[in-house]
């Protein structure tokens, strides 16, 4: 009988007054691959601090390697020794990934450290999960999958008998992310358990053996991780999502002799190849890039952090250059945190890309006020007057997404514009991306792994490192790989 690695019985839990879980179970053992999918985020940070540290329960027991750790009448507040892998990575930058791995963790109490027998030590667990990575390199030279691997190898020396790898998924590629599941299986097989939380369960059954469904800081129901979810899933939990989805195939699409409104001719650089694509009016295009290195480059692309070797991009047949050109506009990754800035107001952070059109905006308070007239459907009433700190995350959201609508560009380059966003959240993103196809503009959505993205796009692009391009029309998504999220719609419209 498999040791149980975790055990949480009837855990009620509150923050601030407000419920976040509620006559919460889940039990992991020994070797299991445990898939959670949020169907939103309630309650999902809570259960991560939760599994971290024993925090003061409302009700219920917790349990870690068979002993109890936490009980609602005697918290501890010690920490348990579980990993969190996330995107923002915990590694030190400043160290090599042998100190990262070895020195850093808990216990060691060496005064003088040995860079070379830490090598030697380190070389034993490359070699048995079939990965390169010097020990010897610094964590800031690593790409997005080696440090998931060392941040996965840091948590296996220390002992850690549960790792929770937190929508990983989203920022690697398919390739990275199939290494990343062979590396999963070999410690399972070892007695490791992990929490593998994605945000479509097209994603999680990959990997995984079970498959639990939160919504509303509650486990609503358990899916085996090898039998097809049913499709009345998606309409009692996404329901709005999914019509959307739905009715994007009906989207009447741009007539073929329609002349491109972004084209982009020969573009190279170290890993881009005479990347070529265009894009027309009201027409969403997805860039998928099958390795990190060439997303980097795509992205440092369009934000202007890089210029190509060769090549040219086009608005209109005329030469455009990054950033700068209002005729393109770009939201970047995570924009709530990237694109809002605290201490401007919240009407200056709305109104700032507006200076190609009122040139003297800054001297006419007359346009901020019509601005305010014309987007409080949009946005709300109250929420120019708030504090740009105080704004919700969809606030924030609905901020960025309405300064490009100002901004009017001619095409707008969204990078993973879907990551990290709840369905209610992803939802809102999907109706912006709407507004700007309706109101002519064309969309270019940059991803590193599908997600959401999919579903509003007329045509996808897959490129490979080395500039190989390979592109599939709406009617040959149904081609795609098994776990396309929304896979099944494209099938039912083949």
């Amino acid at each position: 009988m498999r040791k149980e690695i975790l055990r949480m019985e009837r855990v009620t839990y509150r923050e601030q007054g407000m419920t976040q879980l509620e006559n919460f179970n889940i039990a992991i053992k020994a070797g299991e691959i445990i898939g959670m999918v949020p169907v939103n985020h309630v309650g999902l940070a809570a259960f991560i601090r939760l599994l971290q540290q024993n925090l003061p329960l409302h009700y219920g027991y917790v349990y870690y390697q068979e002993k109890m750790v936490n009980h609602w009448r005697f918290p501890t507040m010690k920490y348990n020794r579980i990993s969190v892998i996330q995107n923002r990575s915990s590694l030190a930058g400043g160290l090599t990934v042998a100190d990262n791995v070895f020195v850093l963790r808990q216990g060691f109490r060496k005064c003088m450290v040995q860079p070379k027998v830490l090598r030697q030590q380190l070389q034993p667990f490359l070699e048995e999960i079939g990965v390169d990575i010097s020990a010897d390199a610094y964590v800031d030279e690593l790409s997005a999958f080696e440090k998931l691997v060392v941040e996965l190898l840091k948590a296996v020396v220390a002992g850690n008998r549960l790792i929770v790898m937190d929508d990983i998924g989203t920022f690697v590629s398919d390739r990275e992310l199939k290494k990343l599941h062979e590396i999963m299986r070999h410690y399972a097989s070892e007695g490791v358990a992990f929490l593998y939380i994605a945000a479509h369960f097209e994603d999680a059954r990959q990997i995984c053996d079970r498959i639990a469904m939160l919504m509303n800081g509650q486990i609503i129901k358990y899916y085996s991780g090898k039998e097809p979810v049913p499709k009345l899933f998606y309409f009692q939990c996404t329901e709005e999502f999914d019509r959307k989805v739905r009715k994007n195939m009906e989207r009447k699409r741009p007539r073929p002799e329609e002349r491109p409104v972004f084209e982009a001719k020969g573009i190279c650089g170290e890993n881009l190849k005479n990347l070529a694509f265009s894009v027309r009016s009201g027409e969403c295009l997805v860039l998928q890039a099958l390795d990190n290195a060439v997303f980097q480059e795509l992205t440092d692309l369009v934000t202007g952090v890089w210029k190509p070797d060769e090549g040219t991009a086009l608005v209109d047949g005329f030469p455009v250059r990054f950033p700068g050109d209002r005729r393109i506009g770009v939201i970047r990754e995570l924009p709530a945190g990237t694109m809002v800035f605290s201490n401007m107001s919240y009407m200056d952070n709305l109104c700032f890309s507006l200076d190609h059109r009122f040139p003297d905006m800054w001297r006419r308070g007359s346009i901020k006020k019509s601005v305010a007239e014309e987007y409080g459907s949009l946005l709300g009433r109250d929420v120019f007057w708030k504090r740009v700190d105080e704004l919700t995350e969809m606030e924030k959201y609905d901020l960025v997404y309405a300064r490009i609508l100002l901004q009017n560009p001619r095409t707008v380059f969204c990078i993973q514009p879907f990551k990290g966003a709840e369905v209610e959240l992803r939802v809102r993103i999907w109706e912006h991306l709407e507004m700007f196809l309706d109101r002519g503009m064309a969309v270019v959505i940059l991803a590193v792994n599908l997600a959401d993205s999919l579903a509003l796009a007329n045509r996808l692009i897959r490129i490979r490192k080395g500039g190989r391009q390979e592109e599939f029309s709406r009617e040959a998504f149904n081609r795609l790989p098994i776990n396309t999220p929304w896979r099944y719609l494209y099938e039912e419209e083949g």
